[in-house]
């Protein structure tokens, strides 16, 4: 563990996926998936990463556990680099990582019992076997919510969101310290959602778990995450903590993402701008010079065309905010003026606050 209490520090991490063709299958060309990316994550804490489908989230998540070995980049664990480790000193590594996937009906091997999914890491990392072994996976169905009889069950005769809870429970089975959470609510009901977020943060108090959640909902990200990284086209362009992230965003895509949020109370709505981003994503394969956000950004400017805009802190009370954008200063006074027509929900009389 580094000093400032770092469990995970990712530097200029880059995952490109080669574009192969012609008569000797060359590589032609690359999907830049993951370009560049800083990231750190304290022991404890719940980092959210959100983003558009396709901007390299996933990538992201699963680079940094080395399911996708990386192209470039530096990657820290517990004050240890590890982008380089051998396969043989992975697997003491990869005790402490564990992932739960986003979709609990392939995640799961239809052919082996709960007791096998959820047992077979206590056997790979030698630290249970027979009695020991099915006493342990009882004690982890029981600590999700399912009944000790399930260890005898197949996956198909499970809901979805019993499913979900089988996949945290093979995650915890090695007692890690590091979870990548890959959208594993996305494909559940709203009802079944939000019994599956209040496991994981009754699990996080209750081992000390440390969680990277992946996620496109803002509202279900808003509500577990201590701090959020906003994603777009394999790179990070705002991280700050969650309530800034929301109150007091400076970069125009983070605007642009809470803008789509639905609000349940009309009066919330009144006056609000909801920003319709033109245009397509650029392509990962040949991405425009400059901001990668500039073709669809109403301030960009010439620099923003000849420039890439470093991650950096734009607010001086608070360095921990960064953001990706050489008009942060300009979009942060926008952006607060904007807030004061965004009346907050239940407010008497949202013109009053306009007038005012």
């Amino acid at each position: 563990m580094s000093g400032d209490g770092e469990l995970l520090k990712v530097e200029r991490l880059v995952k490109y996926f080669p574009i192969r063709g012609g008569i000797f299958s060359r590589e032609r060309a690359y999907v830049k998936a993951v370009d560049g990316v800083d990231l750190s994550v304290r022991e404890g804490e719940t980092v959210g990463l959100v983003g558009e489908s396709g901007c390299g989230k996933s990538t992201l998540g699963r680079t940094i556990l080395k399911i996708l070995e990386p192209t470039s980049g530096e990657i820290h664990f517990r004050g240890r680099p590890i982008t380089r480790l051998p396969r043989r000193k992975m697997r003491e590594i990869r005790r402490e990582m564990q992932i739960i996937f986003q979709d609990p009906w392939a995640s799961l091997n239809p052919r082996k019992t709960v007791e096998n999914i959820v047992g077979d890491a206590l056997t790979i990392h030698h630290l249970a076997r027979g009695e020991k072994r099915r006493e342990r996976v009882a004690e982890l169905l029981l600590q999700v919510g399912l009944r000790e009889e399930a260890m005898g069950r197949y996956p198909h005769e499970f809901s979805g969101g019993q499913r979900q809870r089988i996949g945290i429970a093979r995650a915890l089975a090695v007692e890690p310290k590091l979870i990548v959470a890959d959208e594993p609510v996305s494909s559940l009901d709203v009802s079944i959602q939000a019994q599956i977020l209040n496991l994981m943060m009754e699990l996080q108090l209750k081992f000390n778990l440390t969680y990277l959640f992946i996620a496109h909902d803002l509202r279900l990200v808003k509500r577990v995450s201590d701090r959020i990284a906003v994603m777009y086209l394999g790179k990070i362009v705002e991280l700050a903590d969650s309530r800034t992230i929301y109150f007091s965003h400076h970069h125009p895509y983070t605007h642009a993402l809470l803008s789509a949020v639905p609000l349940p109370n009309p009066r919330g709505r009144q006056g609000r701008e909801r920003i319709i981003l033109e245009g397509d994503v650029p392509t990962p394969i040949n991405r425009p010079p400059g901001c990668v956000f500039r073709p669809r950004c109403r301030y960009a400017t010439d620099l923003c065309r000849q420039d890439e805009p470093p991650l950096r802190p734009t607010d001086s009370s608070d360095p921990m905010h960064l953001t990706a954008c050489h008009h942060a200063e300009e979009t942060r006074t926008i952006f607060a003026v904007q807030k004061i027509i965004n009346v907050p929900e239940g407010h008497p009389n949202p013109q009053d606050r306009v007038k005012q």
